[in-house]
């Protein structure tokens, strides 16, 4: 019986997903889950759509789209734009606090 067990174990271990391909998964999913965020309003997930279009992250590359978001974010925060080209999930306030500290 316990050769039937570790058969079976090898077959399952032979379906494994690679983990690269887990990650890019979840990223998209990401993607997708801040896109509809930023669609209704919410300004910090807009920001993050437009990273994540500058950078590639979880979406091709397209940096057209990301000023698109990128703008729409800057209606409500202006500061938006010190953020557009830093990795996903930089956020605006990060800017903002490290320009305060540079002018003291």
């Amino acid at each position: 019986m316990e050769m039937e067990t570790s058969t079976s174990n090898n077959s399952s271990n032979n379906n494994r997903v690679p983990l690269s391909e887990v990650v890019a998964d979840c990223v998209k999913r990401w993607f997708k889950d801040t896109l509809k965020d930023a669609k209704a309003g919410d300004v910090n997930m807009q920001i993050l759509v437009g990273q994540m279009y500058y950078s590639g992250y979880g979406v091709p590359r397209d940096a057209q789209k990301g000023r698109v978001w990128i703008t729409r974010a800057s209606r409500t925060r202006s500061s938006v734009w010190k953020v557009s080209d830093k990795h996903p999930g930089y956020n605006a306030s990060d800017s903002d606090s490290d320009e305060l500290k540079g002018d003291s």
